[in-house]
C-alpha cells in the first residue's frame, strides 16, 4: 500500500506545518486523493496558509477528529493551489464528504468566506 492510499483511508489527516522558528503546529483535517497525491482545503487567512508560503515541509499521519494520531507520520511537501485548483479540490472533498461538506460550505457561503478557501495539494515522501 502507498503512502498516498494509507493517509488518504481515515476519514482524518494530522496535517502539521511549521513555523518560521521551526515550532510544529499539528491540525486534523479532511483530506481526499487526487491521484498520487493528497488534498485539503483551509482559509486563505488560516495558519496553516501563512505557515505554507513560508516552508513547503509538512509532516502528515492519520488521526482521529480531535487530532490523536492512529498511525506512524511521514514528511512531504505542500503547495497551495491556485483558483482552478481549489475548485478541484474542493469538488474531491464534496464528494468524500458529502452532506457534512455541503453544509459547511453552506453555512460559509452564508458568512461570505466561502471564496476565501485556498486548496492544499500534498505530496509525501516515498
Amino acid at each position: 500500500m502507498s503512502e498516498v492510499e494509507r493517509l488518504s483511508e481515515g476519514k482524518y489527516l494530522s496535517l502539521t506545518t511549521f513555523r518560521k522558528d521551526g515550532t510544529p503546529v499539528a491540525t486534523p483535517v479532511w483530506v481526499a486523493r487526487d491521484g498520487e497525491t493528497l488534498v485539503v482545503t483551509t482559509e486563505r487567512s488560516s495558519g496553516k496558509a501563512k505557515r505554507l508560503r513560508n516552508s513547503s515541509k509538512v509532516l502528515l499521519a492519520p488521526c482521529d477528529m480531535r487530532g490523536k494520531l492512529t498511525g506512524d507520520a511521514v514528511n512531504g511537501t505542500a503547495e497551495l493551489t491556485d483558483d482552478a485548483g481549489t475548485k478541484r479540490v474542493s469538488e474531491l472533498i464534496g464528494q468524500r464528504y458529502g452532506l457534512q461538506f455541503r453544509l459547511i460550505y453552506v453555512f460559509e457561503k452564508v458568512r461570505r468566506r466561502a471564496r476565501d478557501s485556498v486548496g492544499i495539494r500534498i505530496t509525501p515522501s516515498t
